[in-house]
């Protein structure tokens, strides 16, 4: 419709979320924006006559149903000055209704690209004069001076957890979220004050709203190793990430050199990628059942083969057999038992093949029957609109957090990936992970 759009000239971009009480297609919502629309600001702001003439872009709607009702975010780059732009978002949220559903459209924000290219110039700048400095003279008295002026700045305390923190934190709009308080201080070092260490694998509420915030972007800078990984998962069902940045694997970010600490945030990657590339190596690091069995034969019948003098002379011991009255006397391990096949319904024992590297949560009810799917990072949220859960199998982090909310709903059985220190666990609930109830 209309002229081509030349993105390079936009302004400003609008985007909006849409929530509709129905399943719609895409084409339905376009055609609700601009048939709702028309003729609202008159012909100077009307939709069709702006695109026509070049000075809106294609407008780009993503939509994803779900339960009965579809979610999306409408995206509108605009070459007009502010107020016009204002006023434009405005009445998108005018539209009510898609089809024969109703719908509500919320304004998230209103993006300057002028002024994210001219951030973007700034911190490209500060990256290219940081390496300049350190190719030009990597010893001199300067830098030196420099790191150590930032070494003897003192770490923050933030939020009601009172975590470690950069001194830059609390006005910055970019922030790292690391392992502890050593990483901090590494950091620091290194003049990047904008960090917050989370001090273990579960997650604080301070860094989780931190990380809502309106216009807030987040990178955490984890470990190369499996604790890592675990506060990966978490992060990506409690808060909002939008980038990952790892050590090399088996180091700490507390160690890294400020050549590593660099080159570790320039090759940071979006968070689903992260958590997809964390899953895919957890898949590939276990080892088959049929190989582990060969190996097993093989041994055996390696021992079988060697000739053993003394098997030949020394009488055999006779097998201890195991009563019912000593297995009682027996002391009990501190450890729980795997769970069995034989003690898990069939239908959980699906759920946990349907689910497995689909970050997706399955709530079952008292009959066995699914209540209601959710995406790993909705889990919580879900299972508080609930009245009464009986089971619950997700692809995800079982975490105290979760395990609180759970029990406020009656919930007998918590399967998930992975399984972080658990403080209190209820006596009615059984938890498990995919490792303990596979075949």
């Amino acid at each position: 419709m209309g002229t081509d759009f030349d993105s390079s000239t936009a302004k400003y971009v609008i985007r909006a979320k849409i929530e509709i009480d129905g399943v719609v297609d895409k084409p339905d919502v376009v055609g609700a924006v601009f048939g709702q629309t028309e003729g609202l600001l008159g012909e100077d702001l009307d939709l069709r006559e702006l695109q026509r003439t070049g000075r809106i872009g294609r407008i780009q709607i993503v939509i994803r149903s779900q339960g009965g009702k579809s979610k999306g975010e409408v995206v509108i780059p605009v070459s007009l000055n502010k107020t016009a732009t204002a006023i434009l978002a405005a009445s998108l949220e005018t539209v009510d209704r898609v089809g024969p559903c109703t719908a509500k459209v919320t304004l998230l924000k209103l993006e300057d690209i002028r002024g994210a290219k001219r951030r973007k110039v700034v911190s490209r700048a500060i990256s290219i004069l940081k390496g300049w400095e350190e190719d030009i003279a990597p010893g001199s008295d300067e830098i030196t001076t420099a790191v150590t002026k930032a070494s003897k700045r003192n770490v923050a305390k933030y939020g009601l957890d009172k975590l470690p923190a950069g001194p830059e934190l609390a006005g910055s709009k970019e922030i790292v979220i690391v392992e502890g308080r050593a990483d901090v201080i590494n950091l620091m070092k290194m003049g990047i004050n904008n960090t917050i260490a989370v001090e273990g694998t579960h997650v604080p509420k301070t860094v989780i709203d931190l990380t809502k915030k309106r216009g807030m972007t987040t990178i955490a800078f984890l470990d190369g190793d499996r604790g890592g990984d675990l506060i990966l998962r978490e992060l990506m069902q409690v808060a909002k990430v939008d980038y990952i940045a790892r050590a090399p694997e088996g180091k700490e970010v507390e160690e890294l050199s400020r050549r590593q600490v660099t080159k570790a945030l320039q090759t940071r990657i979006p968070a689903d990628q992260a958590l997809a590339l964390v899953s895919g190596r957890k898949t590939k690091r276990q080892p088959r059942r049929e190989d582990t069995f060969r190996k097993t034969e093989r041994t055996r019948t390696t021992r079988t083969r060697t000739p053993d003098k003394t098997r030949t002379t020394q009488a055999r011991a006779p097998k201890r057999i195991r009563t019912a009255a000593s297995r009682a006397a027996a002391p009990k391990r501190g450890r729980t038992p795997k769970l069995s096949t034989a003690n898990v319904d069939a239908a959980y024992i699906k759920a946990v093949t349907d689910v497995k590297e689909s970050f997706k949560a399955v709530l079952f009810g008292s009959d066995k029957k699914i209540l209601v799917e959710c995406g790993v990072a909705d889990l919580a949220k879900t299972l508080e609109s609930q009245d009464s859960v009986d089971a619950v199998i997700f692809d995800g982090v079982v975490t105290q957090r979760l395990v609180d909310v759970a029990n406020s709903k009656k919930v007998t059985l918590l399967i998930g990936a992975a399984k972080a220190d658990i403080e209190k666990k209820p006596a009615t609930m059984r938890i498990a992970t995919f490792d303990d109830v596979e075949q």
